[in-house]
């Protein structure tokens, strides 16, 4: 069996591999002056193929893993498993404006057509309940990171309240704190727009105590700083962030820092500073839900 990466996430599904007992090899991958890639796997391939890559800033790494999985069916590979921690174009699930594109519509059923398989964490899903909605071509495995922050924070030894910054994080948080044992208290937002929200929280007795914000996402990270502000005001000593995918836009983490967050916390679905969560085994467990692993055996015949 043979695991592909790219440049940006090597470590990451070189560890994957080396977990499962793959092969491994990189896409050769060149950008060329004009924006366009030149695209190059192995020449020789096994009947089942695993790609990794997670698609944060997905318009240029669509394209891409498009033109490798092209390649690789050329090949000798027939099924394909695209195995991307960070599922992207999920959040626009509908209509809010007329004339709006469903990003998670268009962009769910072209990769489900070029894959025959989906291993994924925690994907940003609200009103679409089911995975499968989103990719209709390819069978889906949904995976939750929520364990390994959860023991991530018993093994800290931290002690303090949960945060959700919103009634969306509530199904992380929940989970997150029967790991860890801590107690959990979800707050309101309203979004004013783009990077603009406010935070309001629910009772409880914050004096002198500390708190760790748990979100699936962290993307601008105002949530985060409206939040960090609000529970400072409400007496809270220290405040931590922890969350699967962090996909900080220029300036997030100074921001997050500035707003009196000490501690950052995430996974490696994102390669960053902050990750530190490895997230090997939950998707181990994917694949082997998918591929039926440890005795699954692929037939070179």
């Amino acid at each position: 069996m043979l695991l592909l990466g790219f440049t940006e996430s090597a470590p990451q599904a070189r560890a994957l591999a080396a977990a499962l007992g793959y092969d491994y090899a990189d896409v050769s991958v060149h950008r060329f002056p004009d924006g366009e890639s030149l695209v190059t796997v192995p020449n020789r391939l096994s009947k089942t193929v695993l790609f990794f890559r997670s698609l944060n800033d997905p318009n240029a790494k669509l394209v891409e893993l498009l033109l490798a999985i092209e390649a690789a069916r050329r090949h000798g590979c027939k099924r394909v498993v695209l195995v991307t921690p960070y599922l992207c174009y999920m959040r626009q699930d509908m209509e809010f404006q007329p004339g709006q594109a469903v990003s998670q519509k268009i962009i769910g059923a072209l990769l489900s057509e070029w894959v025959d398989d989906l291993i994924t964490v925690d994907p940003h899903l609200h009103r679409t309940h089911r995975l499968s909605a989103a990719l209709p071509y390819c069978s889906s495995v949904a995976k939750s990171a929520a364990p390994l922050l959860g023991e991530f924070l018993r093994q800290q030894g931290s002690d303090g309240v949960l945060v959700g910054p919103d009634e969306e994080s509530h199904q992380w948080v929940e989970q997150v704190a029967q790991i860890c044992g801590l107690d959990f208290v979800i707050a309101g937002k309203e979004r004013l727009g783009d990077r603009a929200v406010k935070v309001t929280l629910p009772a409880y007795t914050y004096q002198n105590r500390n708190a760790i914000l748990v979100d699936d996402v962290i993307s601008s990270g105002k949530t985060m700083m409206e939040t960090a502000t609000a529970l400072r005001a409400a007496g809270i000593n220290q405040v931590d962030a922890l969350c699967t995918h962090a996909r900080f836009a220029p300036g997030a983490e100074e921001g997050m820092r500035t707003a009196g967050i000490r501690h950052i916390w995430s996974t490696t679905a994102i390669p960053h500073a902050t990750s530190c969560i490895d997230l090997t085994p939950v998707l181990v467990e994917g694949l082997h839900e998918t591929l039926g692993i440890p005795h699954y055996q692929d037939n070179h015949s």
